[in-house]
């Protein structure tokens, strides 16, 4: 037998039956995992740090954050079709903030995390 598999196929039926009860469906597993990898880049996750703190319009994002208007763009565009970010227009100006309040709480979960590590 190789070292590190199971011998039986369930030990504790009822608690794999329960668990299995509330697993949520395979759609919903991937577009869990879809929403982690959104944060799994740092840029956005500066971009997530200055919506928290307040609108601002693609200039001075790249401005905070320290690169191009282009890759903050770009960025922003994976942000909204996440739906993280939204947006308005005044004038000629786009502001953009996030979508609602769940996800700086996601990022404040995260922080407290890692900062118990």
């Amino acid at each position: 037998m190789e070292e590190g598999l199971c011998e039986v196929t369930v030990i504790h039926e009822d608690t794999v039956r329960k668990v299995k009860d509330v697993m949520p469906e395979d759609g919903l597993i991937y577009d869990l995992a879809e929403l982690f990898k959104v944060f799994a880049d740092s840029t956005r996750m500066k971009i997530i740090y200055a919506l928290m703190e307040n609108e601002l319009c693609v200039c001075d994002i790249a401005n905070i954050v320290g690169t191009t208007h282009s890759a903050i763009s770009h960025q922003l565009r994976i942000l909204k079709q996440s739906k993280l970010v939204k947006y308005r227009k005044d004038g000629k100006v786009v502001y953009y903030s996030l979508d609602d309040d769940h996800i700086s709480q996601i990022v404040k979960k995260g922080r407290e995390h890692i900062e118990e590590l």
